[in-house]
């Protein structure tokens, strides 16, 4: 099974990813720097995150689930640095 997710954490910041293996443990590769500096070292002794998947399919092809990756950031808005942690594609700006 081929995934789309959604990882919230604390702060209400997302991230959204794909996990072309469907791992239960697997969160993302967001930047732990950036999540790092939203955290003071006290909030980091106790925390959640939550993991939802948005999207599955058995048969789509690497290339359908990047484009779905895609359309869920632009959709979440998930990479503009105020709402959360994706960096890519890039926000269009003007």
């Amino acid at each position: 099974m081929k995934v789309i997710y959604k990882i919230t954490y604390p702060n209400g910041k997302i991230y959204i990813g794909k996990d072309l293996t469907d791992s239960i443990n697997y969160f993302g590769s967001a930047d732990p720097a950036l999540i790092a500096a939203d955290f003071t070292r006290e909030q980091r002794k106790d925390f959640t995150i939550r993991k939802e998947i948005l999207w599955e399919s058995e048969t789509a092809t690497d290339a359908e689930v990047n484009q779905k990756e895609i359309e869920f950031i632009r959709a979440f808005r998930s990479n503009d640095p105020t709402v959360g942690y994706n960096r890519w594609p890039k926000l269009k700006t003007g």
